[in-house]
């Protein structure tokens, strides 16, 4: 067994070496279950290989080695906060042991008495970005890292090619911009924006949340558990939903609209049609915040 000044020796050379220890059972157990410790240890548990097929194990990965990295080459670097890595099919035996069975996960091993119950890292309640691990890390340590990210343009480079095109199109229609009091256009555009707004997307943009994950079972989540978070793949399903709805709707008005004798019998199936499609997915969205919103009592069709 190795004495604690060992071991924050060890620790500190490889984090001058790479930000984030990668663990065996070995290493996990002489890094974060030896005592006395009188360091933290931030641990991920993951599955990076390709044929794990875990898209937000790599994303999470990402967000995690920015916050290292951060730390790392910051002024507040110190021998009292370190990271590391637990990949399934390096050391599933360390998944058995600490009762891990989804990844991925974050853990925190403080340097002085037991792991609480935050310290294993909510994703639902503060987002898969660095800035939440930055964040939760704080909470837990006190330690302050500021996030640096790389450069990234492609941000730039989408409003570039945008704006190029837009451009494009006025000069190639200059002579005619009639297309521009399109009516349709911009309902389209409008609805589209308030669908983007009002199924969660800037809170994507904000918290990082995860596209999907897993449930306890090892199976597939599409839609988050509770009200307390959300999964981007369900702001999509959402934004389908309410585009169903509004559709709907739009059939139900036309339907009522420029009726004459020969369109009698088309307008009343648009109308049925319209009826059946809000009233379907109206029910669906509300079964969907049934399934969030624990002890919500009304339904409609569907349960």
């Amino acid at each position: 067994m190795k004495s604690l000044g060992e071991r924050v020796q060890q620790l500190t050379e490889n984090a001058m070496k790479k930000s984030i220890t990668r663990m065996n059972k070995e290493k996990f157990m002489l890094y974060a279950k030896s005592v006395p410790r009188n360091y933290s240890l931030v641990v991920m548990f993951t599955a990076l290989s390709s044929k794990r097929q875990c898209a937000i194990c790599r994303q999470a990965f990402d967000e995690f080695q920015i916050v290292a990295n951060s730390f790392r080459y910051s002024q507040s670097f110190s021998n009292k906060l370190f990271f590391g890595l637990v990949d399934f099919d390096e050391a599933s035996d360390v998944f058995q042991y600490m009762k891990v069975n989804a990844a991925p996960q974050i853990m925190h091993f403080p340097g002085k008495g037991k792991q609480k119950k935050g310290d294993v890292m909510d994703f639902g309640m503060y987002g898969l970005s660095a800035e939440a691990v930055a964040k939760w890390i704080l909470e837990r340590t006190e330690i302050q890292i500021r996030v640096f990210r790389p450069p990234n343009y492609s941000g730039s480079i989408a409003i570039l090619i945008l704006f190029v095109l837009v451009a494009g199109l006025l000069y190639l229609r200059r002579n005619n911009l009639d297309f521009l009091a399109n009516k349709t256009m911009w309902g389209l555009a409008c609805l589209g924006f308030m669908f983007a707004m009002i199924s969660g997307q800037m809170w994507n943009h904000i918290r990082s949340p995860p596209f999907i994950h897993r449930n306890h079972q090892g199976n597939f989540g599409y839609i988050y558990g509770s009200s307390q978070g959300q999964l981007v793949l369900e702001t999509y399903i959402v934004i389908g939903i309410y585009a169903a709805i509004v559709f709907g709707m739009i059939l139900m008005i036309e339907s009522g609209s420029n009726t004459s004798k020969t369109d009698v019998g088309k307008k009343k199936l648009q109308a049925v049609i319209g009826l059946a499609l809000m009233a379907f997915f109206f029910s669906l969205l509300l079964s969907i915040f049934r399934s969030k919103s624990g002890g919500y009592p009304y339904s409609f069709l569907l349960k």
